[in-house]
């Protein structure tokens, strides 16, 4: 059966003036206007297709890649907002996505940005937008475990870092103290499990935990300094923001690769910067 608002591989049932009629299973055939059809497309072949719903409610098939699909969260540009019904999201297909007004949590204009949720409306049965989060992402327990990689999607900024949307199905928290530079609300980024709560609160970093972290990074710092002639201009008062963006990782990372090395005698650190020993 085809999946709305998924990608779906379907069989050409038949061609009519229209475009092609592929085989939805219980949903019926499903059409793909002629726009769409690619090169060589017959009836018995299948293609990969997206499924919505067009402008009359037809279940409709497009080759087009839509910026989201539905169980997935994205940050999408507002085109229009009608009084009374809600704002309309450029979501990368002809027909626009409707985020309804009561899924909305701010009021908002065209050209706006908001972060959403794609979901299907169990009333209507159509594909539909949400910005109330928390009411449609996950509840069941987070199977994270420290150190995993994740997909992050940058929702909001907090007193204490900037709360995150993980995988598309659950919200963790990235602290300022952390994070080598301001992050923007939309960004997506790709981060690491610090921990699971006992209270199912998620903790998140951008950098690999313990080991696989350090390890690379004094390999880094020792090729660094070998680079520049024995000695780098790096110390405890070096902003966060030059070590990102030589290292690639937050302050507190460097500091730790740094304390491995001093402890391994592979360095000094003086009050203006690290050397190699015996330099």
């Amino acid at each position: 059966m085809a999946l709305l608002g998924q990608f779906n591989s379907l069989r050409v049932v038949r061609q009519a003036p229209p475009g092609l009629y592929l085989d939805g299973g219980e949903q019926g055939e499903i059409l793909l206007p002629g726009k769409y059809i690619p090169p060589g497309a017959t009836a018995g072949t299948s293609i990969e297709v997206f499924v919505y719903r067009d402008s009359e409610d037809r279940l409709v098939a497009t080759t087009g890649h839509p910026r989201v699909r539905v169980a997935q969260c994205a940050s999408l540009r507002v085109v229009s907002v009608e009084r009374g019904v809600g704002a309309f999201l450029d979501w990368g297909l002809e027909k626009d996505l409707l985020l309804p007004l009561r899924e909305q949590t701010r009021e908002l204009r065209p050209a706006d940005r908001v972060i959403v949720l794609v979901a299907i409306d169990p009333k209507s049965d159509r594909i539909m937008a949400t910005a109330r989060l928390k009411r449609w992402l996950n509840k069941q327990p987070a199977n994270f475990h420290a150190g995993q990689p994740v997909g992050l999607l940058i929702e909001c900024k907090t007193p204490l870092g900037y709360r995150a949307i993980i995988d598309h199905t659950h919200q963790g928290l990235l602290y300022h103290g952390d994070l080598a530079r301001p992050l923007r609300v939309g960004e997506s980024v790709d981060g690491f499990i610090r921990t699971v709560r006992s209270d199912g609160k998620i903790d998140l970093s951008l950098d690999p935990p313990g080991y696989r972290r350090i390890a690379p990074l004094t390999d880094q710092i020792l090729e660094q300094l070998r680079a520049s002639g024995g000695s780098l201009s790096f110390h405890d008062g070096s902003p966060p923001e030059a070590i990102r963006s030589t290292f690639g990782v937050s302050k507190k990372a460097f500091k730790q690769a740094v304390g491995a090395l001093y402890r391994r005698r592979r360095i000094c650190v003086d009050p203006d910067g690290i050397r190699l020993s015996g330099e």
